[in-house]
């Protein structure tokens, strides 16, 4: 099931009307039944893999409570199981087909097999928060949860199972163990978020995507007609991913629950660290914190520190999908964290803080990350090189007044998501303030979302997408 449709529409309705209607301790035992129909929807078979996760972390985290002796074990037996079902499902063929082109490169002809299944909707993500709580668990930060319909709905809780955010325990299954309440205001925030999530999907992603997809599709495109591809894909990609988590948040709001954000306008970020603090946040710290930190950091000098960032930079570019270009991004950023890294080290500390650098930081941050999104984008690697070289210098004039025209297009569409980014700067640098005047904020919030309602009816996409991160 897919947020933006009118199935998800009347499933939340009706979802939400039961759970308000019935006592509060049947509430969680409604809500699993519904994350699971909301989940298997299209693809039942997607609960077996699904079941597999959750059965088997239960039991892991019951047993570590049990026997803390054996936590190391048992941990083990977790990452390896979930890891398991997420290299068989996620990166076996990618596997096979690379090591039948080393056998046909050295001329033996061996037939292997290959699956012809869809990947589980969501399973990198259910994945990586089921392994978080057994990891918190076991390092003393939560308590095994007892029940196994909380735990249930702890992975399965519908608004973020399918692409996050991805959420720990000590946040979701508290919430889960503990009364819900709906006031007013919660309910007039959810419906403000479900409004600009779906904006941003359906009318800022889904028209900037017709740009990037056509873009894409040309087989030798000009130098300005390509990166302005690039931009289009650069905005779609960030309307698309924080639009689901908008809408995530909204839906599990007006159920009494509160996720945690996953953006903070990534595209004002001065650094590819600063970059991460504010781009899939979720997914960001959960690397930080069950990865990188256990391998040391940065606590082991400067070579282990590089080492370890080149790791974990991998791990985020396989993390996005098994091809070889997400394996080329996640070294590049790694590469990038590390000039940014020895480049802190040597810049004195005055001339980083000079006036008016934070912008020209923020510029060149913003065109290296469209480099990135090239990267990620693009999955023929011949392609991506001959892109990566092509040369301005070449291009007719009129391709660059085709690229100004689509360029031109895409920030008319992009403009909202600018206007909300400095927005949110003015209040956050208090040189806006609405706390003396609530009636006015009200009235203004309900303005904002009565425009956007009408952009949805007037100016949505008539070609709709799935979300980009469906397939990771």
């Amino acid at each position: 099931m897919i947020f933006h449709s009118l199935v998800y529409l009347f499933f939340l309705a009706a979802v939400l009307g039961l759970y308000w209607s019935v006592p509060a301790r049947w509430r969680n035992a409604l809500l699993v039944p519904a994350s699971l129909i909301f989940y298997g929807w299209n693809q039942p078979w997607f609960l077996l893999p699904f079941a597999a996760t959750t059965v088997i972390d239960y039991f892991v985290a019951r047993g570590i409570e049990a026997a803390p002796a054996r936590s190391r074990q048992l941990v083990t037996v977790s990452v390896l199981s979930n890891l398991g079902l997420l290299g068989v499902f996620k990166y076996f063929n990618f596997f096979i087909t690379n090591v039948s082109a080393l056998l046909d490169a050295l001329h033996l002809h061996v037939p292997l097999p290959v699956l012809h299944v869809v990947l589980p909707a969501g399973i990198s993500f259910y994945t990586f928060q089921s392994i978080g709580y057994v990891v918190d668990v076991a390092r003393g930060h939560v308590n095994a949860c007892r029940s196994l319909r909380d735990y249930l709905l702890f992975v399965a809780f519908f608004p973020q199972l399918v692409a996050g955010p991805i959420q720990r325990a000590g946040h979701l299954l508290a919430q889960i163990q503990r009364p819900r309440t709906i006031s007013p205001a919660l309910v007039a925030d959810a419906i403000f978020l479900l409004v600009w999530g779906f904006f941003k999907k359906v009318v800022i992603a889904d028209n900037v995507a017709i740009t990037a997809d056509k873009v894409f599709a040309v087989q030798d495109p000009s130098f300005p007609i390509l990166w302005t591809g690039v931009l289009a894909f650069c905005v779609q990609i960030f309307a698309d991913f924080s639009a689901y988590t908008d809408i995530a948040r909204g839906s599990a709001r007006l159920l009494g629950f509160d996720l945690s954000p996953n953006f903070n306008h990534p595209y004002l970020a001065d650094s590819p660290s600063d970059f991460w603090r504010r781009w899939h946040i979720s997914l960001s710290a959960w690397i930080r914190d069950y990865v990188f930190i256990p391998l040391g950091g940065s606590r082991g000098g400067e070579a282990r520190t590089i080492l370890n960032l080149t790791i974990v930079f991998l791990l985020t570019g396989l993390w996005h999908g098994a091809s070889w270009n997400f394996v080329l991004w996640g070294l590049y950023y790694a590469l990038l964290t590390i000039i940014y890294r020895l480049a802190a080290a040597v810049v004195p500390g005055r001339v980083q803080t000079l006036p008016g650098l934070r912008a020209g930081k923020i510029l060149l941050m913003f065109l290296l990350t469209n480099v990135g999104w090239l990267i990620f984008r693009e999955q023929n690697i011949g392609r991506l090189w001959h892109a990566l070289t092509l040369s301005p210098a070449a291009t007719p004039a009129g391709q660059w007044q085709v690229a100004g025209y689509l360029a031109a297009t895409v920030g008319i569409f992009a403009s909202p998501l600018l206007l909300h980014a400095v927005w949110d700067v003015l209040l956050r640098e208090r040189v806006v303030r609405l706390n003396p005047w609530p009636s006015l904020a009200w009235c203004a919030a309900t303005a904002v979302a009565v425009v956007l309602f009408a952009g949805l009816l007037v100016l949505r996409s008539n070609s709709s997408q799935d979300f980009i991160y469906f397939q990771f």
